[in-house]
This record gives C-alpha cells, structure tokens and sequence, in this order.
C-alpha cells in the first residue's frame, strides 16, 4: 500500500487506494494508446477537497523519451480513465487526473549500485591492512 501524507483524513486515503486500484485496472485492460506501455501506479495523492489526484506511476525503461510519451499519452487520455472512473466510483467530486512519473526507483537502483560499489572498494582495502 502508498504511503499518504498525514494531513488527508481516512476517508481521503482510502479514496486514493481505490482510484490506485482501479486506475490500475482500467489501464491494463481498457486503455488502447499505443504510448501507454506497461506501467505501475505507484502511488495516488487526493486533494482534501477531492478536486485533483496526482497519479505516480513508474515503467520498466527508464528512457526521457519513453516517458514522455507515457505521460503525454496518459495526459490526453486523462478523460476517458475520468470517465471510466466515474463508473466505478460513487463519491460526489471525481478528481482531475494529474500524472507524474515517479523516479524512486530509478533512484534506489543507482543507489544500490554505489553501494555495491563502495562495499567493494572497501573490502579490498579492508584485505590490505
């Protein structure tokens, strides 16, 4: 499950999980753009007011061209995943859809490699002493 931020009430939250959940499923299996390839939700943050949600997702290539063509296509296709959700959802307000890509993983990757790569500097000169 996302981390949320702490000023959204409960209902808040679960308003978001479910759009995660749904957006999900209405991408995967109802969305047709060609630049929309394989992408996970990773999390989904909904304004008090519920006007506005901000959907992070991530892909596999992490290519500044490939993303953004994803973010254009998801963007043009902002009111039909709206629509779609509007038939899911029963709450008063449906949010405008905001898509933003989420780079963390890209991140904790190149993160991870600098570590493998100070550990093993350091065990090498750890075999010297």
């Amino acid at each position: 499950m996302a981390t949320h931020i702490k000023s959204i009430p409960g209902r808040g939250l679960r308003v978001a999980d479910q759009i995660q959940k749904d957006l999900s499923e209405i991408i995967v299996l109802e969305l047709k753009d060609p630049r929309v390839g394989m992408i996970t939700i990773t999390e989904v943050r909904v304004t008090l007011d519920y006007a506005h949600a901000k959907v992070f997702f991530t892909m596999l290539r992490d290519d500044p061209k490939a993303i953004a063509n994803t973010v254009k296509g998801l963007t043009q296709a902002a009111g039909f995943l709206r629509n779609q959700l509007g038939r899911r959802l029963t709450i008063h307000t449906l949010p405008a859809l905001h898509f933003i890509y989420d780079n963390s993983t890209a991140r904790g990757v190149e993160m991870s490699r600098l570590i493998d790569i100070a550990n093993a500097t350091r065990s090498k000169y750890d075999g010297q002493k």
